[in-house]
């Protein structure tokens, strides 16, 4: 694939993420896009997608090495932000994704 082809991918997952995947705080959720964190999720799970190595685990420690910033002072690993239900949407987003690919 070429770079061009890659980042209209990237960007596509992205979009996808965006809309779909939310963060919880105190029963508010606020999707990936309007966090700007779509883009950067995106990026580091694209290489599974493309060497077809998708697996959860492997999901879940992007997710934990993603610091996000809360309240200006402290960084809490995204992981810890997503609640389950949303995590589970991003495994069917990235397992129909991949296989669309």
């Amino acid at each position: 694939m070429t770079n061009t082809n890659t980042s209209r991918a990237i960007e596509s997952l992205a979009a996808e993420i965006g809309s779909n995947v939310y963060i919880d705080i105190a029963k508010w959720h606020l999707y990936l896009r309007e966090a700007h964190l779509h883009t950067l999720v995106a990026e580091r799970v694209y290489p599974l997608l493309e060497s077809n190595s998708l697996d959860e685990s492997k999901v879940s420690q992007i997710l934990e090495d993603i610091p996000v910033k809360i309240g200006g002072k402290r960084d809490l690993p995204l992981a810890d932000l997503i609640p389950t239900a949303s995590q589970v949407n991003l495994m069917d987003i990235l397992e129909e994704f991949q296989r669309n690919m």
